[in-house]
């Protein structure tokens, strides 16, 4: 199903949907903690959802698709302050 990722398969959108961008990002853990992070693509979902693709620097692992939440995910700025 699009829009759905499960732990055994790595879901990708359609390449054509894909907006490439360069977002800096401070990812909120649930336990508190946060991390620096980079969100490198936008892509939109037929319901509406927007979902990003984000990189976190300095712990390794491959870029995870992701819904975008606000409360998770704060956007900072990619340009001087």
């Amino acid at each position: 199903m699009d829009g759905v990722q499960t732990e055994r398969t790595r879901w990708e959108p359609p390449e054509t949907q894909v907006e490439r961008v360069y977002q800096p990002v401070e990812v909120r853990f649930e336990d508190g903690g946060w991390a620096v992070g980079r969100i490198n693509a936008w892509w939109r979902a037929e319901d509406g959802t927007r979902w990003c693709r984000v990189r976190l620097l300095r712990r390794g692992g491959e870029p995870r698709w992701m819904v975008f939440d606000p409360d998770r995910l704060a956007l900072l700025p990619a340009h001087g302050i």
